[in-house]
C-alpha cells in the first residue's frame, strides 16, 4: 500500500455518479503536532481535514478553499485550509473546557460553518451555513443541497491506525447535468456506508473499491498526493512587523529583548532581536527609524 496520503477519484460506468476517496493520516498527524487539543477537538479537526480535501477535489480551478467552524461555545474556531494541489493546514482555538464525548454542538454552541472559495483568478465566493446537522458530514451535505443542488454524501472516519491518529473519507456525488436515478444513487450510498474505518485507514484504494462495489464497473483514476504545508515564513513575519507602528515594535523589543512570532498552524517560531529589526528597517525604504 502507499505509505503517504493520497486522494483518489473514481467514476461509475453505469451510473451518473462520481466518487472520491482520501486518506490523510500523515497530514492529520502533522496538524496535531505541537498542539494539545482535547480528544473531541482532535476528532473534529480530522473530520474537517477529510471534508476539506474532498471539497477541494471538486474544484475545477486553481485556488484555495477554507472550511471554518466558529461559535460561542468553548471551541471558538476550527479551520482547515487547502488548495487544488491538496496542500493542507489547519488549527483550532479552544477557550473553555471540552471533555470526552462532547458533541459538535456542545463544543461550538451557536455556531456556523463558513466555506470560502478563493480562485487564483476570478471572484472569491463565501457561503455561510447553519450547523443544522448533528455531524460535520450532515452539515456539509446540507451545504451541497443549498449551494450546488447536487445530491452528495460524505463518509468520514477518524480514529487510530497502527497506534497513530488516522483520518479518511469518501464522497459520492451525482454528476451535474445528468438525470441520475435517485434509486441508483441510494444503492451506491448504501454500499459505501458499509465501509469500516480500518479498511479506509489501511487498505489501498483499489481494494476498498473492490470490497464496496465488486458488482459494479468502476474506473479509478491516478491519485493525487495530499500533504501538510504551512505558508508561514520569516519573510512574511518581517513584512507583518513592518506594518506595525515603529513605537509598538520598539516597545516589544524593550519589554522582551526580542520579538517571538509563533505560527499557530505549524508551531514554527520566528525570533527577531534588535539587530534583526534594525536591519529590517534599514532595508525598508519607507522608514528608517533609530531603534535603540
Amino acid at each position: 500500500m502507499s505509505n503517504h496520503d493520497q486522494l483518489h477519484r473514481y467514476l461509475f460506468e453505469n451510473y451518473a455518479v462520481r466518487g472520491e476517496l482520501v486518506t490523510v493520516n500523515e497530514t492529520y498527524q502533522q496538524i496535531l503536532t505541537n498542539h494539545d487539543y482535547p480528544a473531541p477537538v482532535q476528532k473534529l479537526l480530522g473530520e474537517l481535514l477529510v471534508a476539506t480535501s474532498l471539497l477541494t477535489a471538486t474544484l475545477k480551478f486553481d485556488g484555495d478553499i477554507t472550511v471554518q467552524l466558529q461559535g460561542d461555545g468553548p471551541l471558538k474556531l476550527a479551520v482547515i485550509n487547502g488548495n487544488n494541489r491538496q496542500e493542507m493546514r489547519g488549527v483550532a482555538r479552544v477557550e473553555g473546557p471540552i471533555t470526552e464525548g462532547n458533541t459538535l454542538h456542545q463544543m461550538l454552541g451557536n455556531g456556523i460553518m463558513v466555506i470560502t472559495i478563493s480562485p487564483t483568478e476570478g471572484e472569491r465566493y463565501q457561503g455561510v451555513v447553519g450547523l443544522e446537522g448533528d455531524t460535520l458530514a450532515a452539515c456539509l451535505e446540507g451545504y451541497f443541497r443549498q449551494s450546488e443542488q447536487l445530491p452528495t454524501r460524505l463518509f468520514i472516519r477518524t480514529g487510530e491506525s497502527a497506534g497513530k491518529p488516522a483520518a479518511s473519507g469518501m464522497l459520492l456525488q451525482v454528476l451535474p447535468a445528468q438525470d441520475g436515478n435517485a434509486d441508483d444513487f441510494d444503492h451506491l450510498v448504501q454500499l459505501t456506508a458499509t465501509i469500516k474505518s480500518e479498511e479506509l485507514f489501511s487498505l489501498p484504494a483499489n481494494e476498498v473499491l473492490y470490497r464496496l462495489y465488486h458488482q459494479e464497473e468502476v474506473t479509478l483514476y491516478e491519485p493525487q498526493d495530499v500533504t501538510f504545508r504551512c505558508t508561514c515564513s520569516r519573510q512574511r513575519c518581517a513584512d507583518a512587523l513592518l506594518t506595525l507602528p515603529v513605537e509598538e515594535v520598539t516597545n516589544m523589543l524593550e519589554q522582551d529583548g526580542n520579538i517571538d512570532m509563533n505560527c499557530d498552524y505549524c508551531g514554527n517560531h520566528y525570533v527577531f532581536d534588535a539587530v534583526d529589526i534594525a536591519a529590517l528597517y534599514s532595508g525598508n525604504t519607507d522608514s528608517n527609524p533609530q531603534l535603540h
